[in-house]
């Protein structure tokens, strides 16, 4: 290989990494918008957001559809990678899971709006729980199964049914000012503990 045809490999790659961040500021940008906003917020104020034009968005994400499934694709993948770097990097397995379970939490507040959407005929969105369930339980069953083997959470919860059970602690938390679903979760969790014995 020639001098050239590596630096157009380098470039090539380094179009590729620049293309890739760019896409995940765009999807930052708009499930900090569906937050605040929900998913029928105007795509100008995503454009805004991440700094593009609203042409970038929709050259990108043709339909809204195209855009809300890849922010909940992208949401997923951030919550799944971040539980083996919060077991190599917290104190216990226990805190780990902790952080973990509030990253979920984050991730299930930011869906505001996406239920109703899912329920549409849009073929996308058919696969989209199942993607969710393949790759967030197995990163929730590692956090509980490192806590397990420390000796310190009870080993009769399983993942699926932990998260079903922050799930529903989550539903209708953004229409009561009164309800603090992180509250109720941190007692979840709290309540794995194995009493000191």
């Amino acid at each position: 290989m020639n001098d050239s045809d590596e630096g157009a490999g380098r470039a090539a790659r380094s179009k590729r990494a620049d293309a890739r961040r760019n896409q995940e500021t765009l999807l930052d940008a708009a499930a900090s918008i569906f937050v605040a906003s929900g998913v029928e917020a105007p795509v100008r104020d995503i454009a805004a957001k991440a700094g593009v034009g609203v042409g970038t968005i929709y050259r990108h994400f043709p339909t809204r559809a195209d855009l809300i499934i890849a922010v909940y694709r992208h949401q997923v993948e951030a919550c799944a990678e971040a539980g083996p770097v919060l077991l190599a990097s917290s104190a216990t397995p226990h805190a780990a899971l902790g952080q973990w379970i509030n990253l979920f939490v984050d991730f299930l507040v930011t869906k505001h709006g996406l239920a109703a959407v899912l329920q549409s005929d849009n073929a996308g969105f058919e696969t989209l729980h199942a993607y969710f369930l393949d790759r967030l339980v197995p990163v929730c069953t590692q956090l509980l199964d490192a806590a397990v083997d420390a000796g310190e959470i009870r080993s009769d919860v399983a993942a699926i049914q932990l998260m079903r059970g922050v799930g529903n602690l989550c539903i209708g938390a953004e229409h009561n000012p009164d309800y603090d679903a992180r509250r109720l979760v941190e007692l979840l969790i709290a309540g794995l503990r194995l009493p000191p014995g």
